[in-house]
């Protein structure tokens, strides 16, 4: 597990639009994992603001985000779909057929599930995921208690996003509400994660996480044990491990 912390927030966002791009460069058919929310936004548009001043070939990449929200409008501008879209693959020029994202209403969620896995599995598997993690230490709606062993599945939010979503839609209580994420399993079986966090409010969650045990309390703790996993900070998120990292011996 490789560690990066950079100096600020600019430099944290730079550093992660080149991990998306340097992938894209590296194979022209790459299959890249995206997630949303704040972390992601900037690097998200540092991507584009470069293909846009220096075009390459990403006719055959193909892109999908690691979660999506279940029973809602994929219209709705929290959807992963929406996100991923307005930021990346609408600037970047994804075609529909490159842009893989399970829908955010079905009568068979469990059937979506498979399909959604099926169609990375057509495309090779993921060579690498951007992956955020939660206040909780959750990755992709893989909540805390979540088995490792886990496949894609319909997951339930965490109570705090689960608050915003139905203040923004105005949805009712009984509405049942949730996530359909790639289970832990299936992320860990990506060949490159990297590992993402900015902010002070990351850093408690991220010392437990990678620094603390490997348990299923703190589900993002499990890419300890991913053969090539990189942790990205920014300072703020990460100054607080620099030296416990290194006393373990990390690489940097």
């Amino acid at each position: 597990m490789k560690i990066t912390i950079t100096k600020n927030e600019r430099e944290f966002d730079v550093t992660a639009a080149w991990r998306i791009i340097g992938q894209m460069l590296a194979k022209p058919e790459a299959v890249i994992g995206l997630s949303t929310g704040q972390t992601t936004i900037n690097m998200h548009a540092i991507v584009s603001e470069i293909y846009k001043k220096y075009p390459f070939d990403i006719s055959r990449v193909t892109l999908f985000n690691v979660d999506e929200l279940t029973n809602l409008q994929r219209e709705y501008p929290g959807s992963c779909y929406s996100m991923i879209y307005d930021q990346l693959a609408g600037p970047l020029g994804i075609t529909e057929e490159n842009f893989i994202m399970p829908p955010t209403l079905s009568d068979d969620f469990v059937r979506e599930a498979l399909v959604f896995e099926e169609r990375l599995a057509a495309r090779g598997g993921a060579d690498l995921q951007m992956l955020g993690i939660g206040w909780n230490g959750h990755i992709g709606i893989n909540q805390p208690g979540t088995p490792f062993e886990s496949e894609t599945w319909v997951s339930p939010m965490d109570p705090i996003f689960e608050a915003k979503v139905r203040k923004e839609t105005g949805l009712p209580a009984d509405h049942e509400l949730g996530g359909l994420t790639r289970g832990i399993k299936n992320i860990m079986q990506t060949r490159k994660i990297v590992l993402i966090a900015k902010g002070e409010h990351k850093a408690s969650i991220i010392e437990q996480a990678i620094l603390g045990p490997v348990t299923t309390d703190i589900p993002a703790s499990v890419v300890q044990l991913h053969p090539d996993c990189e942790i990205l900070l920014d300072a703020a998120a990460g100054e607080g491990i620099r030296a416990k990292a290194r006393e373990r011996g990390f690489e940097w």
